[in-house]
């Protein structure tokens, strides 16, 4: 493959933001494409997926670099994907033997998957002999998947629609709304993304709107909403009928539910913004079912957020721990007696998951409520992200 200055120092100058200033890597790409708007197609994919691969792979880059020199990290790293480089003065003093002689004497597994080794600790510590293979599988780039608005389409005309725009896909089995890209392109720009017949959105993550099992006419509470994935979902599993309340702590994720909804021809979404434990307490007793998708640690995502591996700290897991607690206590009597409680993460780690969950039976709230299933979607059993759905019923 050909390396163009432009580009490769478009990859320099967000690997520098991210790492030196310590930006999120997705908003840092964005803003470099946004800055280059003459780049094509393949100009602006080359950029994108060098800079997710580095920072994916960042810490072995940096063991078998020769100095900090950005562009040396930039070469290390196009090494170490088999290509070869380009004789440019910046890679004058890079020599390729020396990186791939370095690389092999690596025995290390934090260094070789590009972890921390806190979290190579921790993975190991509770994770036991399948950490391994799920760190290895976190690793690898994330498939394009995405979620069929059945409130305008199906999955097959979708699928036809999308081929006559020379967009390949196919169905996974087990996820009914999802179909996956065969090749990793620009989907947003697509005219029936435009139309709202499809979203992005994880074949794992699809899993948790199907859990709650609603019905058309329901009144559900998706209570920490975000930008609103799995409202949008709830409300083509209800066909429209019934109410959604997508609630969050953040007003500017919940102008994006209402711009996406509006897209999806959702109009049963009502957002509202938690101010305070009194927004919650009014809601007692009111909704069929009530999802919590709680904030975490995000380890089951790494596939598309790499830099999240950077960014975490032990302190940082266990204040998420806390709030999860918090949330799950406060929120749990929004549902009805008789009503479905659903609480759900992305992360993979047991601490955040089932421990949370035993913890909040345990308590005097949680002797209202009864576990009727988890489900524990590890990415290397699933092929897609890490998740945890655990299903619970308050008693009648």
């Amino acid at each position: 493959m050909k390396l163009f200055p432009n580009t490769v120092r478009g990859v320099v100058s967000a690997i520098d933001e991210i790492f030196n200033n310590n930006k999120y890597a997705d908003k840092v790409i964005e803003k470099t494409l946004r800055s280059n708007p003459k780049w094509g197609a393949r100009d602006r994919g080359f950029v994108a997926e060098s800079v997710y691969e580095m920072v994916r792979w960042w810490r072995l880059i940096e063991a078998v670099s020769p100095s900090k020199d950005l562009y040396h990290k930039f070469g290390t790293y196009w090494i170490l994907q088999g290509h070869k480089l380009p004789d440019w003065r910046e890679f004058k003093s890079l020599k390729p033997d020396e990186v791939k002689a370095k690389m092999s004497r690596i025995s290390q597994r934090a260094v070789l998957q590009s972890i921390p080794d806190w979290l190579d600790q921790m993975g190991e510590e509770l994770l036991g002999e399948s950490w391994d293979q799920e760190i290895d599988t976190l690793n690898q780039q994330a498939q394009v998947v995405l979620r069929v608005n059945t409130l305008k389409t199906t999955r097959e005309q979708l699928m036809n629609r999308l081929a006559e725009d020379g967009v390949e896909t196919y169905a996974p089995k087990g996820y009914k709304d999802a179909l996956v890209l065969a090749k990793r392109q620009n989907i947003f720009k697509n005219p029936a993304f435009k139309e709202g017949m499809y979203e992005i959105q994880d074949a794992s993550s699809q899993l948790v709107a199907a859990s709650l099992d609603v019905e058309p006419g329901m009144r559900v509470i998706d209570a920490c909403a975000g930008a609103g994935g799995k409202s949008l979902h709830l409300a083509a599993l209800m066909e429209n009928k019934g109410r959604i309340l997508s609630m969050d702590v953040e007003d500017w994720k919940l102008t994006n539910t209402k711009l996406r909804a509006r897209r999806n021809g959702v109009s049963i979404i009502e957002t509202r913004l938690i101010e305070g434990n009194k927004t919650i307490k009014r809601l007692k007793d009111s909704a069929d079912r009530v999802l919590l998708d709680v904030p975490c640690s995000g380890l089951g995502v790494l596939k598309r957020n790499p830099d999240t591996k950077w960014k975490l700290s032990p302190e940082t897991i266990a204040k998420v721990q806390v709030l999860q607690q918090e949330i799950i206590q406060d929120y749990c009597y929004m549902v009805k007696p008789g009503g479905i409680l659903v609480y759900a993460t992305c992360s993979i780690l047991p601490t955040e998951n089932q421990h949370q969950v035993e913890r909040f039976l345990a308590s005097e709230k949680g002797q209202d409520f009864e576990l009727m299933e988890d489900h524990k979607v590890l990415a290397q059993e699933s092929g897609f992200d890490g998740f945890y759905i655990a299903k619970l019923k308050r008693k009648g």
